[in-house]
């Protein structure tokens, strides 16, 4: 048995998610037993690119308006240009995330998915790292912003780019079978 055997872990992504970030966080939590779900804005199939060229499709396991935070143990966030883009601008995308954050759950964001994260105003005061053109967004919602491969903050996991995924898939296990943690809060 996994130490992650029985958590329910979420992938919020749409079209436009960067393959590799949402292909190895899935591969590692379902290594460690986890059941993962993709959890979009529309049901279907998603389109993932490799950096700006266009990858794989991958099924849609939920749509967003069928689901909440407290069916999930995690929340992962892919990067991409597009993806967290267009979450960022979606209100059920950024309840979905703060639902997490106020229970406490463990969140991960890679690359350009912390961008989903500032607009739900759950930043300010956390420590984070992104891919570093969008630092300003970052510190603009209030946060601590470090050029770092994996920052974990009161199970908050954050890496800048395709590179860091290894240590951002060791800590994004870690943080989930650590479970709920107390300073994991939406900001005021």
């Amino acid at each position: 048995m996994s130490h992650l055997t029985g958590k329910r872990v979420a992938i919020l992504a749409t079209d436009g998610f960067e393959q590799s970030e949402l292909t190895e966080p899935l591969r590692a939590l379902r290594e460690h037993k986890a059941d993962v779900d993709i959890v979009s804005l529309d049901g279907g199939r998603i389109q993932g690119f490799k950096h700006f060229d266009k990858g794989d499709q991958v099924e849609v396991d939920h749509v967003l308006s069928e689901v909440s935070a407290k069916d999930y143990d995690a929340l992962v966030i892919p990067g991409g240009l597009f993806n967290p883009d267009a979450l960022r601008m979606d209100d059920q995308a950024l309840a979905f995330t703060r639902g997490f954050f106020e229970a406490g759950k463990p969140v991960g964001a890679i690359c350009h998915g912390p961008w989903v994260l500032a607009n739900a105003d759950v930043l300010r005061g956390r420590t984070v790292t992104s891919v570093p053109n969008i630092r300003k967004d970052l510190e603009n919602a209030g946060a601590n912003w470090k050029d770092d491969e994996v920052i974990v903050d009161k199970g908050l996991v954050t890496s800048r780019t395709p590179k860091d995924l290894p240590a951002f898939c060791a800590k994004l296990v870690e943080e989930i079978a650590e479970g709920t943690h107390g300073g994991q809060r939406r900001s005021a």
